[in-house]
């Protein structure tokens, strides 16, 4: 599997990542078996980049990545966990987590963005995963705490990656307008982009993707499915759009794309997993795996062709905005045969791509 790295530091990331807030038993039970499982297959099928938080589980998507990776050559692999979530005792538990994770809430989360707290987040961090250290720390949801996160936060962070503590820092957000502000702003490397420059949401192109590339700075993009609805070849009403119940127009112009992917020989999940590789300050796309199967899957939906034309046709339908630029930052689309086997066109990146409409 191809990798590139985080620009301007020495961090290389494989072209998949492995989200592991679903092994901390997002929405259901995953076992200890499963999950593990999830991360050999991940490991056997090339993917070198592992992302995890506190936040995840309370902790159990920490203890179970570490579990997993502890006897594999630790310079082979990257992993990124994230601060601004202490995880102190609970002095009122009600039996279960109330943030949709399926675990006993002995513990609960506490926001911090602290010198201290950072502090001690990472060091409560490496005694759960049991590794030596974090490659990549992101700050977690910062929305409400911009100044400490920006003014005491992130410094924090930038000593300790010019101590060679951690190898890059950023920030990981589900909105794009302040991650801009992170990378123009303060001493991040990267971003984590949740949802905001997907088949359904192009809202990135207007903040952080311009301020990535004018700063030299990268993304990793998760979220792509945006929470379900681009998941399968042929979006359903009653799936999730951000979390909550799509609105039927959204089903519907998902539906509207699933069939232009479908005339270029490609499918929904396919498109979405490549679709924010098009940009070239994209450097990662992370997926959420659970089992066996999923790993399975997304890894031969992200190896599948998706064909430079398909984007075209999306804009000249008016299903993408016509400001998405063409030229590809990981899949290598460009290269990628058409069905009709010719060569997909494309410009130099500086741009929307030709339109191409008839």
């Amino acid at each position: 599997m191809q990798s590139r790295n985080i620009h301007n530091t020495s961090v290389e990331l494989t072209e998949l990542g492995f989200g592991a807030s679903v092994i901390g038993n997002l929405y259901r039970t995953t076992s200890a078996a499963d999950a593990s499982a999830a991360v050999d297959a991940a490991w056997d099928a090339g993917i070198r980049y592992f992302d995890t938080a506190p936040h995840y589980g309370l902790g159990l998507s920490e203890q179970r990545l570490g579990a997993a990776l502890r006897q594999r050559p630790r310079d082979e692999y990257v992993v990124s966990s994230k601060v601004g979530r202490l995880l102190v005792p609970n002095e009122r538990p009600q039996g279960v987590d109330s943030e949709g994770f399926i675990v006993r809430d002995d513990l609960r989360r506490q926001w911090d963005f602290s010198r201290d707290g950072v502090l001690r987040s990472i060091e409560d961090s490496l005694r759960r995963t049991g590794l030596d250290r974090l490659d990549i720390v992101y700050l977690h949801d910062p929305d409400d705490h911009w100044r400490q996160a920006a003014e005491e936060a992130m410094p924090t962070l930038a000593e300790l990656r010019d101590q060679g503590v951690i190898g890059a820092i950023g920030a990981g957000m589900n909105q794009s307008a302040m991650l801009a502000r992170f990378l123009r702003e303060t001493a991040a490397d990267v971003v984590m982009l949740a949802g905001r420059y997907t088949l359904l949401d192009q809202s990135a192109l207007d903040d952080v993707l311009p301020a990535a590339r004018e700063s030299g700075k990268s993304v990793v993009a998760v979220g792509v499915f945006n929470s379900g609805l681009l998941s399968r070849e042929w979006p359903a009403e009653g799936m999730k759009y951000d979390y909550q119940d799509a609105p039927s127009e959204l089903v519907a112009r998902a539906r509207a794309i699933a069939k232009v992917c479908e005339g270029h020989g490609s499918s929904l999940p396919a498109a979405a997993i490549a679709f924010p590789t098009t940009h070239p300050s994209t450097v990662n796309v992370t997926l959420g795996m659970r089992d066996r199967a999923q790993v399975t899957q997304n890894v031969e939906l992200q190896r599948s062709a998706v064909p430079r034309a398909l984007w075209d046709d999306l804009r000249c339908q008016g299903l993408i905005r016509p400001d998405v630029l063409t030229t590809s930052g990981i899949q290598g689309t460009a290269d990628r045969p058409a069905p009709d086997g010719r060569s997909a066109a494309h410009d130099d990146g500086t741009r929307g791509g030709s339109s191409r409409c008839r």
